[in-house]
């Protein structure tokens, strides 16, 4: 059963309502007002049934998701915040002051469940919708200065893991014969490069980046002394020479010139 905000508009002798000492010009106030929450429970009514106990209120889940995304929190954050935030109480319906969120950080889980992708969809389609024709428009400039990115690093190890990659995709297309491909090898000497400035790691880190790096320069020696044609030729596959090995040296020479 669906459970709905009760409108609590009469004062409590011993508690003030929150919007006597919240500012009414903030951000998260003018936000709750220009919302139509009773938009989300004509949405979202298909989703419960009518019989049962009430379940927690779609405002309060509704502008719980939306808190989320504003401030980047998390499910349990977004409680211990809410607890200590009046204007997030106000923007999820409460009239006074609470000291405990009213449900587990689970619930969200249930909820989103409950109302599918198209639901969350539909949640933040019509926060779109509330910046009027400038929605509409095809481009949108946002500041991304601060935006939180997963960014790998580009170590020692892990360029010389890219370079071996790259050369036995190269051998791979063009059929080049190796006497080994140093993809397991490669994998865990990699893996024991982490952590390198820990005390216990730093000398078996060292000696993992090092093996790597030799491994990468031998696999470079040796696509060098390959023909040109197999290196240089994007568009066909490449044939191995079967001419003299002096003939490879002087190619390779020339090929190592090059890269």
């Amino acid at each position: 059963m669906m459970g709905k905000s009760k409108a609590q508009t009469q004062r409590d002798l011993f508690r003030p309502l929150l919007s006597d000492f919240i500012d009414m010009r903030h951000e998260l106030v003018l936000l709750a007002k220009k919302i139509d929450w009773k938009y989300f429970e004509r949405e979202f009514s298909a989703c419960y049934s009518h019989t049962g106990q009430p379940s927690m209120p779609v405002r309060l889940m509704v502008s719980s998701l939306m808190l989320k995304h504003l401030y980047n929190l998390g499910d349990e954050t977004l409680c211990e915040a809410w607890k200590m935030n009046p204007y997030m109480q106000y923007f999820s319906g409460e009239a006074y002051f609470q000291h405990r969120f009213p449900c587990d950080p689970s619930d969200f889980v249930h909820f989103r469940k409950r109302i599918g992708k198209k639901g969350v969809e539909k949640i933040f389609s019509y926060t779109v919708k509330l910046h009027g024709k400038d929605a509409e428009e095809k481009q949108q400039l946002s500041d991304t200065t601060v935006q939180e990115n997963n960014i790998s690093y580009p170590t020692d190890a892990k360029l010389a893991k890219k370079i071996i990659d790259k050369c036995n995709k190269i051998a791979r297309k063009h059929e080049v014969e190796q006497r080994q491909s140093y993809v397991r090898k490669s994998k865990e000497l990699l893996r024991a490069s982490y952590n390198a400035k820990h005390p216990k790691r730093a000398k078996k880190a060292k000696k993992a980046t090092k093996k790597l790096k030799t491994i990468a320069g031998r696999f470079r020696e040796n696509l060098g002394f390959c023909p040109k044609e197999v290196i240089y030729d994007r568009g066909g596959r490449g044939k191995r020479n079967r001419q003299h090995p002096g003939t490879h040296a002087r190619e390779g020479l020339k090929n190592r010139q090059r890269i």
